[in-house]
């Protein structure tokens, strides 16, 4: 597995990782009103969307480079 490949997967992974936990913390936040819970959720929420704008930044970058 390349370096780029490996990156790939590990941002996409992060990606998940992170708004999965928004979606965790803010459905918290809806059943228990916890007001830390939101605020982990919107920053979670930003990260992710900051991680998929990098990936897509990562793979316009290196497009010239092959995956093997």
């Amino acid at each position: 597995m390349s370096l780029k490949a490996f990156h790939i997967f590990f941002i996409t992974v992060s990606e998940l990782l992170a708004l999965g936990f928004a979606a965790w913390s803010i459905n918290g936040y809806l059943h228990e009103g916890e007001p830390m819970m939101l605020v982990a959720g919107i920053i979670s929420f930003l990260a992710g969307v900051l991680l998929v704008r990098y990936g897509v930044r990562f793979l316009r970058k290196l497009k010239h480079v092959s995956f093997i």
